[in-house]
């Protein structure tokens, strides 16, 4: 009879203890060729802009109410877009190499929701791990979803992951070849 009761307590048990983990998320890929990255990078004569690619990427959501998510850049794709000739490609091929990003080495970064929050209708105060360049460190920032779109602006500090190029906070006597340590990242989703 105790053996039976015994069974019975942890047969209970285990069908709360599945009930009460059951993932009701509901994984929603974003698509990548509707979506986009802008980045935005500061310097004391001025600034820069630019876009770079997604490679893949999730959004879950419990209901309509967001609960995760997790993307993948392809950090090979970074891209100026207010510059032309010379200037893009030098630019470009400077934001590639080891003084930047290093994308031979690390083409991919990622970011991973680690703490979602309702902020309002809508709204969402999100912490998650980014990681560039083998680096991760925690970033938190705004995500508005509509529907089947979702937007966000992220202020990153390159200096944590290792890109000190022009860094004020690094080097000394730069004058005007200054370069800001954080930079924006304005994302836009269809999923």
């Amino acid at each position: 009879m105790k053996k039976n009761i015994l069974s019975l307590a942890l047969a209970l048990a285990v069908g709360f203890a599945a009930t009460a983990n059951k993932v009701d998320d509901d994984k929603k890929e974003v698509k990548t060729d509707a979506s986009s990255v802008t980045w935005k990078a500061y310097k004391v004569t001025g600034s820069h802009t630019g876009t770079i690619n997604l490679k893949s990427g999730a959004l879950m959501f419990d209901g309509d109410k967001l609960t995760g998510g997790e993307f993948v850049v392809d950090m090979t794709t970074i891209n100026t877009t207010d510059l032309s000739g010379k200037s893009k490609s030098d630019l470009d091929g400077h934001l590639h190499s080891d003084d930047f990003f290093s994308t031979a080495s690390n083409p991919t970064s990622n970011l991973v929701f680690t703490n979602v929050k309702s902020s309002g209708k809508n709204s969402y105060e999100v912490t998650g791990d980014l990681t560039i360049k083998g680096i991760t460190k925690p970033v938190t920032f705004d995500v508005s979803v509509y529907g089947s779109k979702a937007t966000a602006t992220l202020k990153v500090d390159r200096t944590n992951y290792d890109v000190k190029y022009g860094s004020g906070s690094f080097f000394d006597n730069l004058g005007d070849k200054t370069i800001y340590d954080e930079f924006d990242l304005v994302v836009d989703l269809e999923f």
